[in-house]
């Protein structure tokens, strides 16, 4: 973080797009002001198209260490089901010092990708074995650190996670790192508040996994235990198992018990929300809880299509987020979002939001509102007020030339993606400049490192 002024080229405000502008900061990496550069010495010009970089509202760190891995055929049909048991293979197996090492390395590849904060919805608590480390935070402090080294923003999200199916299942075996009762859980959080309290690039909240994970008296109870304003991120609605499973235990659908059983508001959000009836859609829509979107994961795990043209047209709010990491892109996630939309309902350009608009425009923006509000990070636009996180477009980039304002936009969302992200600022401090993190090598070496004592 740094005090000072920034001047870009172009800069995308709330105001539209303006030329050579200065971008003022404090110490803490506020925007104070953004005015147009004046005549006469000043700061250096940056050359490039900035944006206010992304937030992504879903990660689940560990999953990076699996990437790649799970693409091939097993012996009978594969979906969601059976992913999910490879992925907790993989689970059992990182340490501590694993997991750091992963988790900066998918901190970097985020701010690369133009990503400048992420909600990490952290379930890995214990040791592989399910006994308790010494510090009950351990796993969630590493990502904490992860963040550190890399630079990002972070809002954590630890992990309620308490059953192994709706009303009460007992957890499986291969589950045995999540588990944890409303006061161990508590513990958690109350260990994170310690940490989080006074840095400005960090923000703490809590993620009940699922309607399988908790059952509503647990989750009433932990929310009366946490802050009033933190964030609350849940997996609800991603698979059509998950609906007939609720359906018989419950007698309802996954959101229609959520709706049934919670005031929902913009404090929450609903990652996927993949099946979802029309008057579900609309109820959700209408509570100003936030949809948290992961596209490409969902479509790599044969998830569904969400209903985004039925949300958004009943006002419903979204963000992006990167879930297992297959794919870290804001613009491929994007892209997948609309294609979605083009693909199910046969049209183009299906979320523009109206005549004569940029379709890329019309998700960044709404991408940005979304993120920002469901990881409760002062970011999302480039106005006084907000902490300066800006991703600069690499306006001389071939796939960009003749290309500026909302036509750039649309090129970096719907062709070029990561290969057009040039420069990033958290807080005004350069992280990634001409392509390259400040700290990659040394945090790819970590990681490598890690890879090959997972190997073994």
């Amino acid at each position: 973080m740094q005090s000072g002024k920034l001047r870009f080229s172009s800069v995308l405000t709330p105001d539209g797009w303006r030329e050579d502008m200065i971008v003022g900061l404090d110490q803490q990496g506020f925007i104070t002001e953004v005015a147009p550069a004046a005549e006469g010495p000043g700061p250096e010009r940056i050359a490039g198209i900035a944006v206010p970089a992304m937030p992504n509202v879903h990660s689940h760190a560990h999953q990076r260490f699996m990437l790649g891995l799970a693409e091939r055929s097993g012996p009978g049909a594969d979906s969601f089901w059976t992913w999910r048991e490879a992925m907790y293979g993989f689970a059992l197996r990182l340490s501590p010092d694993d997991l750091e090492a992963v988790a900066a390395q998918l901190y970097v590849e985020m701010l690369k990708a133009g990503f400048s904060a992420v909600g990490e919805f952290q379930y890995l608590h214990h040791q592989p074995d399910g006994a308790p480390y010494a510090d009950p935070a351990e796993m969630s402090l590493r990502c904490l650190a992860a963040a550190d080294q890399a630079g990002i923003a972070i809002t954590m999200l630890p992990t309620l996670y308490a059953f192994g199916g709706f009303g009460g299942q007992p957890p499986a075996p291969a589950q045995r790192r999540f588990i944890n009762a409303a006061d161990q859980f508590l513990t958690i959080f109350d260990r994170l508040s310690i940490q989080v309290a006074g840095n400005p690039l960090r923000r703490l909240g809590i993620s009940p996994h699922s309607l399988r994970a908790v059952t509503p008296d647990l989750l009433r109870a932990v929310l009366a235990a946490v802050p009033a304003e933190a964030p609350v991120h849940i997996h609800v609605a991603e698979q059509v198992k998950e609906v007939e499973d609720c359906l018989s235990s419950c007698g309802l659908r996954p959101i229609a018990l959520l709706l049934r059983e919670f005031a929902l508001s913009g404090r929450w959000t609903a990652i996927h929300a993949t099946h979802m009836t029309p008057a579900e859609t609309m109820a959700l829509a209408r509570t100003g809880a936030i949809a948290g979107l992961c596209p490409t994961t969902e479509a790599n795990l044969g998830d569904g299509i969400f209903p985004a043209t039925d949300f958004l047209g009943a006002g419903g709010r979204f963000a992006i987020g990167s879930d297992s990491q297959i794919s870290v892109s804001p613009a491929e996630d994007l892209r997948m979002l609309e294609y979605s939309q083009r693909l199910r309902d046969r049209t183009r350009n299906t979320l523009a939001g109206g005549p004569s608009r940029s379709t890329g425009r019309s998700l960044y923006d709404a991408a940005l509102a979304g993120g920002a509000r469901a990881l409760n990070q002062p970011v999302g636009a480039i106005a006084p007020g907000y902490r300066c996180d800006i991703a600069v477009l690499d306006e001389d980039h071939p796939l960009l030339a003749g290309r500026a304002r909302d036509q750039a936009l649309d090129t970096w969302i719907f062709s070029g993606g990561n290969q057009l992200v040039k420069h990033v600022y958290v807080a005004g401090r350069p992280l990634v400049t001409d392509r390259r993190h400040t700290s990659e090598d040394h945090i790819a070496r970590n990681f490598r490192a890690a890879l090959r004592r997972l190997a073994t």
